[in-house]
């Protein structure tokens, strides 16, 4: 039996701003954006050719705006994505180097915070 993990949440304050965020600075691909109520409305991002989207809304039952901490998105080249991140201009750490990849760091808005990780060497 596969278990997959497509459908992370996201908790922010304000929808519209974390979407542009996303979508706008991050390039993550807006597949819906649903008003269900006046009280409810779900958003669904995915990162470019991942399997796993995030959900942003209002009126689910969340965490705390910005407490989401380590999300990690796995790339190809760190540096190129570093590039692409800042050229959007979200800020971005400098790389980092660790036994188990290379790295860069940044968050939303909220301060919901993100790695990016290119894999040097799998065992």
């Amino acid at each position: 039996m596969e278990w997959r993990l497509e459908l992370v949440s996201v908790p922010v304050s304000d929808v519209d701003r974390a979407k542009a965020f996303y979508t706008e600075q991050v390039g993550f691909v807006a597949d819906h954006d649903h008003q269900v109520s006046d009280e409810l409305r779900f958003v669904q991002l995915t990162p470019p050719g991942s399997a796993c989207s995030i959900a942003l809304g209002s009126g689910m039952d969340q965490a705390e705006p910005g407490s989401v901490r380590g999300l990690q998105i796995v790339v190809a080249d760190v540096d190129a994505a570093r590039a692409e991140l800042t050229g959007r201009g979200v800020e971005v750490s400098e790389v980092q180097e660790f036994p188990w990849g290379r790295f860069v760091f940044f968050s939303d808005p909220d301060g919901n915070s993100w790695a990016l990780q290119q894999i040097t060497n799998r065992n």
